[in-house]
């Protein structure tokens, strides 16, 4: 199963109170803007933190259009996967994928 759908299908492994080791979970994710119905896609550790950068105006690409709600995301473990992902989805075949599932 590719690891974007089973990002989708399985919960993301965290640590343990026995110690275990916590992983970084990179998000990729696709905003909609409320102003005009937009879409901006990203990737991010802090996906939280960086929805709340694009509604505050604090990133330039998408402060014309916001405030922004979260339609769309996947997780990955590793960070060059993660940005493949979001290349594909801003790619035509991606965006064409994005249109069917939203």
């Amino acid at each position: 199963m590719a690891e974007w759908l089973m990002a989708l299908v399985l919960p993301a492994i965290g640590g343990s109170a026995s110690g275990g080791k916590t992983r970084i979970m990179w998000k990729v994710y696709v905003l909609k803007s409320l102003t005009n119905g937009r879409l901006y896609t990203g990737y991010s550790e802090s996906l939280e933190d960086r929805i709340m950068l694009h509604n505050s105006g604090k990133v330039r690409s998408t402060k014309a259009y916001k405030p922004y709600a979260l339609v769309y995301q996947e997780e990955f473990s590793d960070k060059t996967e993660a940005r493949k992902r979001e290349l594909f989805l801003k790619s035509g075949k991606g965006r064409e994928f994005l249109r069917s599932f939203l």
